[in-house]
Protein backbone atom coordinates (compact mmCIF):
# COMPACT_ATOMS: atom_id res chain seq x y z
CA UNK A 1 0.00 0.00 0.00
CA UNK A 2 1.27 3.45 -0.90
CA UNK A 3 0.08 6.94 -0.08
CA UNK A 4 1.25 10.51 -0.10
CA UNK A 5 2.54 12.04 3.12
CA UNK A 6 0.83 15.30 4.07
CA UNK A 7 1.43 17.95 6.74
CA UNK A 8 0.60 17.02 10.33
CA UNK A 9 -1.88 19.88 10.65
CA UNK A 10 -3.85 18.39 7.74
CA UNK A 11 -4.55 15.11 9.55
CA UNK A 12 -4.53 16.12 13.21
CA UNK A 13 -8.35 15.92 13.35
CA UNK A 14 -8.25 12.44 11.83
CA UNK A 15 -5.81 11.39 14.56
CA UNK A 16 -8.15 12.62 17.26
CA UNK A 17 -11.14 10.96 15.65
CA UNK A 18 -9.48 7.54 15.32
CA UNK A 19 -8.33 7.61 18.94
CA UNK A 20 -11.72 8.80 20.19
CA UNK A 21 -13.60 6.06 18.32
CA UNK A 22 -10.80 3.53 18.86
CA UNK A 23 -11.59 2.30 15.36
CA UNK A 24 -11.12 3.10 11.69
CA UNK A 25 -12.93 2.44 8.45
CA UNK A 26 -10.93 0.66 5.73
CA UNK A 27 -8.70 2.85 3.59
CA UNK A 28 -9.91 3.16 0.02
CA UNK A 29 -7.26 2.12 -2.51
CA UNK A 30 -7.08 1.64 -6.26
CA UNK A 31 -5.95 -1.54 -8.02
CA UNK A 32 -2.31 -0.52 -7.58
CA UNK A 33 -2.96 -0.30 -3.82
CA UNK A 34 -2.48 3.46 -3.84
CA UNK A 35 -4.58 5.30 -1.26
CA UNK A 36 -7.24 7.56 -2.75
CA UNK A 37 -6.87 11.29 -2.10
CA UNK A 38 -10.08 11.29 -0.07
CA UNK A 39 -8.48 9.01 2.53
CA UNK A 40 -5.01 10.57 2.75
CA UNK A 41 -5.73 12.19 6.12
CA UNK A 42 -6.77 8.82 7.56
CA UNK A 43 -3.79 7.09 5.90
CA UNK A 44 -1.38 9.52 7.54
CA UNK A 45 -3.18 9.26 10.89
CA UNK A 46 -2.84 5.48 10.90
CA UNK A 47 0.82 5.76 9.87
CA UNK A 48 1.44 8.12 12.80
CA UNK A 49 -0.34 5.80 15.26
CA UNK A 50 1.43 2.71 13.94
CA UNK A 51 -0.88 -0.32 14.17
CA UNK A 52 0.67 -3.45 12.61
CA UNK A 53 -2.34 -4.01 10.34
CA UNK A 54 -4.35 -1.55 8.26
CA UNK A 55 -7.68 -2.47 6.61
CA UNK A 56 -8.15 -1.56 2.93
CA UNK A 57 -10.96 -1.75 0.40
CA UNK A 58 -11.60 -0.82 -3.22
CA UNK A 59 -15.17 0.20 -2.43
CA UNK A 60 -16.66 2.75 -0.05
CA UNK A 61 -17.29 0.97 3.25
CA UNK A 62 -19.00 1.97 6.47
CA UNK A 63 -17.44 -0.91 8.39
CA UNK A 64 -15.49 0.14 11.49
CA UNK A 65 -12.51 -1.96 12.57
CA UNK A 66 -11.31 -1.73 16.18
CA UNK A 67 -7.69 -0.68 16.69
CA UNK A 68 -7.40 -3.64 19.06
CA UNK A 69 -8.04 -5.96 16.09
CA UNK A 70 -5.22 -4.27 14.16
CA UNK A 71 -2.52 -5.28 16.68
CA UNK A 72 -2.26 -1.67 17.80
CA UNK A 73 0.34 -2.12 20.56
CA UNK A 74 2.66 -4.51 18.70
CA UNK A 75 5.54 -1.99 18.45
CA UNK A 76 5.66 -1.21 22.18
CA UNK A 77 5.58 -4.73 23.63
CA UNK A 78 9.34 -5.23 23.47
CA UNK A 79 11.54 -8.30 23.17
CA UNK A 80 11.36 -10.98 25.86
CA UNK A 81 15.01 -11.96 25.43
CA UNK A 82 16.36 -8.39 24.94
CA UNK A 83 18.90 -9.55 22.37
CA UNK A 84 19.57 -6.93 19.67
CA UNK A 85 21.55 -7.06 16.45
CA UNK A 86 22.71 -3.44 16.59
CA UNK A 87 22.50 -0.25 18.62
CA UNK A 88 19.78 0.94 16.25
CA UNK A 89 17.80 -2.22 17.00
CA UNK A 90 18.37 -1.56 20.71
CA UNK A 91 16.96 1.96 20.57
CA UNK A 92 13.92 0.88 18.55
CA UNK A 93 12.99 -2.37 20.27
CA UNK A 94 14.11 -2.05 23.91
CA UNK A 95 10.66 -0.82 24.87
CA UNK A 96 8.66 -0.03 26.83
CA UNK A 97 10.84 1.87 29.26
CA UNK A 98 9.88 1.01 32.85
CA UNK A 99 6.85 2.53 34.55
CA UNK A 100 7.40 2.54 38.31
CA UNK A 101 5.00 3.26 41.15
CA UNK A 102 6.44 5.77 43.65
CA UNK A 103 5.11 4.57 46.97
CA UNK A 104 6.83 7.32 48.97
CA UNK A 105 4.46 9.90 47.46
CA UNK A 106 1.29 8.05 48.38
CA UNK A 107 0.90 9.89 51.68
CA UNK A 108 -0.34 12.77 49.50
CA UNK A 109 -3.42 10.71 48.68
CA UNK A 110 -2.51 9.87 45.07
CA UNK A 111 -0.76 7.06 43.26
CA UNK A 112 2.18 8.36 41.24
CA UNK A 113 3.88 6.46 38.44
CA UNK A 114 7.21 7.54 36.91
CA UNK A 115 8.21 6.75 33.32
CA UNK A 116 11.95 5.99 33.47
CA UNK A 117 13.19 7.47 30.21
CA UNK A 118 16.79 7.38 31.43
CA UNK A 119 16.82 3.74 30.30
CA UNK A 120 17.66 4.94 26.79
CA UNK A 121 21.32 4.16 25.98
CA UNK A 122 22.86 7.31 24.52
CA UNK A 123 21.45 10.41 26.22
CA UNK A 124 19.87 8.54 29.14
CA UNK A 125 16.74 10.52 28.32
CA UNK A 126 13.59 10.64 26.22
CA UNK A 127 15.55 12.48 23.52
CA UNK A 128 17.01 9.24 22.16
CA UNK A 129 13.57 8.59 20.69
CA UNK A 130 13.56 11.86 18.78
CA UNK A 131 17.13 11.47 17.51
CA UNK A 132 16.48 7.90 16.36
CA UNK A 133 13.21 8.62 14.56
CA UNK A 134 14.41 11.75 12.79
CA UNK A 135 17.65 10.07 11.70
CA UNK A 136 16.06 6.82 10.51
CA UNK A 137 13.44 8.64 8.45
CA UNK A 138 16.11 10.89 6.90
CA UNK A 139 18.15 7.82 5.95
CA UNK A 140 15.15 5.95 4.53
CA UNK A 141 14.10 8.95 2.44
CA UNK A 142 17.60 9.46 1.04
CA UNK A 143 18.18 12.87 2.65
CA UNK A 144 21.66 12.18 4.04
CA UNK A 145 23.76 11.66 0.93
CA UNK A 146 26.19 14.35 2.16
CA UNK A 147 26.88 12.32 5.30
CA UNK A 148 26.96 15.51 7.38
CA UNK A 149 24.42 16.54 10.03
CA UNK A 150 24.20 19.85 11.92
CA UNK A 151 21.89 20.14 14.94
CA UNK A 152 21.22 22.64 17.71
CA UNK A 153 20.90 20.91 21.07
CA UNK A 154 21.07 21.58 24.78
CA UNK A 155 22.76 18.16 25.11
CA UNK A 156 20.42 15.16 25.04
CA UNK A 157 19.11 15.12 21.47
CA UNK A 158 22.68 15.68 20.34
CA UNK A 159 23.96 12.71 22.33
CA UNK A 160 21.33 10.43 20.84
CA UNK A 161 22.05 11.72 17.36
CA UNK A 162 25.84 11.36 17.63
CA UNK A 163 25.58 7.86 19.08
CA UNK A 164 23.37 6.65 16.24
CA UNK A 165 25.19 8.59 13.52
CA UNK A 166 28.46 6.92 14.53
CA UNK A 167 26.89 3.55 13.73
CA UNK A 168 26.09 4.73 10.20
CA UNK A 169 29.42 6.49 9.65
CA UNK A 170 27.80 9.93 9.55
CA UNK A 171 29.47 13.09 10.85
CA UNK A 172 27.66 15.37 13.29
CA UNK A 173 28.27 18.97 14.33
CA UNK A 174 26.35 20.03 17.43
CA UNK A 175 25.58 23.66 18.26
CA UNK A 176 25.34 24.43 21.97
CA UNK A 177 23.94 27.57 23.65
CA UNK A 178 26.12 29.47 26.10
CA UNK A 179 24.09 28.23 29.08
CA UNK A 180 25.03 24.56 28.64
CA UNK A 181 27.68 23.31 31.08
CA UNK A 182 31.22 23.26 29.64
CA UNK A 183 31.84 19.59 30.40
CA UNK A 184 29.37 18.66 27.66
CA UNK A 185 31.86 19.86 25.02
CA UNK A 186 34.37 17.21 26.07
CA UNK A 187 31.72 14.48 26.00
CA UNK A 188 30.68 15.32 22.44
CA UNK A 189 34.31 15.59 21.34
CA UNK A 190 35.08 12.17 22.83
CA UNK A 191 32.18 10.75 20.81
CA UNK A 192 33.66 12.20 17.63
CA UNK A 193 31.34 15.16 17.08
CA UNK A 194 32.33 18.70 16.15
CA UNK A 195 31.20 21.24 18.76
CA UNK A 196 30.25 24.86 18.12
CA UNK A 197 29.37 27.23 20.95
CA UNK A 198 26.96 30.07 20.17
CA UNK A 199 25.95 33.07 22.25
CA UNK A 200 22.37 32.82 23.44
CA UNK A 201 20.61 31.27 26.42
CA UNK A 202 18.23 28.96 24.51
CA UNK A 203 18.90 26.32 21.88
CA UNK A 204 15.96 27.47 19.77
CA UNK A 205 17.62 30.86 19.24
CA UNK A 206 20.49 29.17 17.37
CA UNK A 207 18.39 27.67 14.57
CA UNK A 208 18.84 30.38 11.94
CA UNK A 209 22.60 30.32 12.40
CA UNK A 210 22.68 26.52 12.12
CA UNK A 211 20.58 26.58 8.94
CA UNK A 212 22.90 29.14 7.33
CA UNK A 213 25.99 27.09 8.19
CA UNK A 214 24.34 23.93 6.84
CA UNK A 215 23.42 25.64 3.59
CA UNK A 216 27.01 26.80 3.18
CA UNK A 217 28.51 23.37 3.92
CA UNK A 218 25.92 21.10 2.28
CA UNK A 219 24.88 19.61 5.63
CA UNK A 220 21.44 18.39 6.72
CA UNK A 221 19.62 19.91 9.70
CA UNK A 222 17.11 17.46 11.20
CA UNK A 223 15.78 20.33 13.36
CA UNK A 224 14.06 18.86 16.39
CA UNK A 225 12.17 22.14 16.89
CA UNK A 226 10.30 22.01 13.57
CA UNK A 227 10.46 18.38 12.46
CA UNK A 228 7.01 16.81 12.95
CA UNK A 229 8.67 13.43 13.53
CA UNK A 230 9.47 14.79 17.01
CA UNK A 231 5.73 14.80 17.72
CA UNK A 232 4.94 11.59 15.83
CA UNK A 233 7.54 9.40 17.58
CA UNK A 234 5.94 10.21 20.92
CA UNK A 235 2.49 9.46 19.55
CA UNK A 236 3.59 6.17 18.00
CA UNK A 237 5.75 5.06 20.92
CA UNK A 238 5.83 7.08 24.15
CA UNK A 239 2.09 7.67 24.52
CA UNK A 240 1.25 4.14 23.38
CA UNK A 241 3.74 2.67 25.85
CA UNK A 242 2.18 4.54 28.76
CA UNK A 243 -1.30 3.45 27.70
CA UNK A 244 -0.18 -0.16 27.18
CA UNK A 245 1.55 -0.30 30.55
CA UNK A 246 -1.29 1.28 32.51
CA UNK A 247 -3.84 -1.00 30.81
CA UNK A 248 -1.89 -3.98 32.15
CA UNK A 249 -2.57 -2.70 35.68
CA UNK A 250 -6.21 -1.88 34.99
CA UNK A 251 -5.61 1.85 35.47
CA UNK A 252 -6.84 4.86 33.54
CA UNK A 253 -4.67 7.86 34.49
CA UNK A 254 -6.28 10.86 36.13
CA UNK A 255 -3.44 13.23 35.25
CA UNK A 256 -0.17 13.24 33.31
CA UNK A 257 2.66 15.70 33.98
CA UNK A 258 5.66 16.37 31.77
CA UNK A 259 8.30 18.98 31.01
CA UNK A 260 8.09 21.43 28.11
CA UNK A 261 11.08 21.81 25.81
CA UNK A 262 10.37 21.39 22.12
CA UNK A 263 6.82 20.42 23.26
CA UNK A 264 6.95 17.24 21.14
CA UNK A 265 6.42 14.60 23.79
CA UNK A 266 3.87 16.33 26.01
CA UNK A 267 1.81 17.57 23.05
CA UNK A 268 1.64 14.05 21.60
CA UNK A 269 0.79 12.55 24.98
CA UNK A 270 -1.90 15.18 25.50
CA UNK A 271 -3.48 14.53 22.10
CA UNK A 272 -3.41 10.76 22.63
CA UNK A 273 -4.87 10.64 26.12
CA UNK A 274 -7.29 13.55 25.75
CA UNK A 275 -8.71 11.91 22.63
CA UNK A 276 -8.94 8.38 24.04
CA UNK A 277 -9.81 9.22 27.66
CA UNK A 278 -11.60 12.55 27.87
CA UNK A 279 -11.33 12.67 31.68
CA UNK A 280 -7.50 12.79 31.79
CA UNK A 281 -5.85 16.07 32.85
CA UNK A 282 -2.47 17.04 31.38
CA UNK A 283 -0.07 19.54 32.96
CA UNK A 284 3.14 21.01 31.59
CA UNK A 285 6.21 22.03 33.59
CA UNK A 286 8.32 25.03 32.60
CA UNK A 287 11.18 26.95 34.26
CA UNK A 288 10.18 29.90 36.41
CA UNK A 289 11.28 33.24 34.99
CA UNK A 290 14.96 33.82 35.65
CA UNK A 291 17.67 31.12 35.61
CA UNK A 292 17.69 28.67 32.70
CA UNK A 293 16.99 24.98 33.31
CA UNK A 294 18.67 23.06 30.44
CA UNK A 295 16.26 21.00 28.36
CA UNK A 296 13.05 22.81 29.24
CA UNK A 297 11.86 26.34 28.53
CA UNK A 298 8.91 28.66 28.89
CA UNK A 299 5.88 28.41 26.62
CA UNK A 300 6.20 32.00 25.42
CA UNK A 301 9.58 31.20 23.80
CA UNK A 302 7.64 29.44 21.04
CA UNK A 303 6.79 25.75 20.67
CA UNK A 304 5.46 24.28 17.44
CA UNK A 305 3.25 21.47 18.76
CA UNK A 306 1.81 23.13 21.85
CA UNK A 307 -1.13 24.15 19.62
CA UNK A 308 -2.17 20.48 19.52
CA UNK A 309 -2.01 20.06 23.30
CA UNK A 310 -4.96 20.69 25.58
CA UNK A 311 -3.08 21.51 28.76
CA UNK A 312 -5.03 21.92 31.98
CA UNK A 313 -2.26 24.05 33.42
CA UNK A 314 1.44 24.91 33.28
CA UNK A 315 3.51 24.77 36.47
CA UNK A 316 6.57 26.98 37.05
CA UNK A 317 9.60 25.29 38.65
CA UNK A 318 12.54 27.23 40.08
CA UNK A 319 16.09 26.05 39.43
CA UNK A 320 16.75 25.29 43.11
CA UNK A 321 13.52 23.29 43.35
CA UNK A 322 14.55 21.26 40.29
CA UNK A 323 17.82 20.32 42.01
CA UNK A 324 16.19 19.56 45.36
CA UNK A 325 13.27 17.45 44.13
Amino acid sequence: MKGEFIELKEYIDALKNVLKKWSTHPLRVNRELRVLDEDLALYNALWALGPRLVPVTEELSEVEVSLSDLDFYYNVTGSATRVYGSVVDLVERDVPTPLVRLAYLEDLGVRVWAKLEWYHPFSLSIKDRVAWYMLMNAIERGHLKSGLIYEATSTNTGLGLVGLANYYGLRVRVYLPSTVQKCVDYLFTALGADVVRKEGPLTVTLINSVLLDAMRDGAVVLNQFENDLNFIVHLKYTAKEIDYQLRSTGITPKAIIGGLGTSGHLSAISLYFKSKYSSVSVYGVQPAEGPVIPGIRRVETGMKWIQFAELDGVVDVKLEDAFNT
